[in-house]
């Protein structure tokens, strides 16, 4: 599978669906800064770095390939629940690229913050795409022996 870039997303997505986005993403964020103002910041740091808009994407990459599929003639149910595990579990190895990214960045801004920034981000990159390549490596291997 080829990542690219593509502004016809954008055509298909329609103008309620970026306001469900921004609602979703807004309200995640005031949840998190409600629970920094009673625990802490430390633990509404946590909440924060929820993906807020991920439950909004996921619902409307599922409605987008569903509707394609049956303007297409076809059931488009199982396609568009299909995209948003794709999703989802992409969701899931980015953010152990981000934890990889944090505790890269705590373990180097003593030093540099700037060296530090440079460092995370090529480790963030490395464990994502890794851990993307090792679940298809897998999931590949899964599917020869079933």
């Amino acid at each position: 599978m080829l990542v690219k870039l593509s502004s016809s997303a954008l055509k298909q997505t329609r103008w309620y669906e970026y306001g469900f986005r921004f609602l979703l993403g807004g309200l995640a964020t005031v949840f998190a800064g409600i629970v920094s103002a009673r625990l802490g910041v430390a633990v509404g740091g946590l909440f924060l770095a929820l993906p807020a808009v991920f439950c909004a994407s996921a619902t409307l990459i599922q409605s987008h390939e569903r509707r394609a599929k049956e303007e297409a003639g076809f059931a488009g149910r199982r396609r568009g629940q299909q995209a948003a595990a794709l999703d989802a579990a992409g969701a899931g190895l980015g953010s152990i690229g981000l934890a990889a990214f944090a505790a890269t960045f705590y373990a180097l801004v003593v030093t540099t913050a700037v060296g530090a920034f440079a460092a995370a981000i090529l480790v963030w990159a490395v464990v994502s795409v890794s851990a993307w390549r090792l679940r298809r490596k897998l999931r590949a291997t899964s599917h020869h022996a079933g």
